[in-house]
């Protein structure tokens, strides 16, 4: 079987607060930098064998939805890459 890696990026959904993107981009600001809004996120990069890309998607969007991201206050994307 080919061997992927699946990208998954999880970040909190608008309105959710985000004390550290909040620090983050104080600290920004003050350096001088002007920013709209930050946002943090986490990133996992899982590397797996399936016998496509659609089929390495889904699994990593069910790790996703299972034990990465909290759907209530989580957002997530996953991309899949051939290894």
């Amino acid at each position: 079987m080919p061997a992927y890696t699946a990208t998954v990026t999880v970040r909190l959904k608008h309105g959710v607060l985000d004390p550290e993107a909040e620090t983050t981009q104080q600290a920004l600001e003050r350096l001088g930098f002007d920013l709209e809004d930050l946002r943090s996120a986490d990133r996992f990069e899982v590397d797996l064998d399936a016998e496509d890309a659609d089929a390495a998607a889904e699994r990593a969007t069910e790790m996703a939805e299972r034990l990465l991201a909290n759907p209530t206050i989580h957002d997530y994307d996953v991309e899949v890459t051939e290894a």
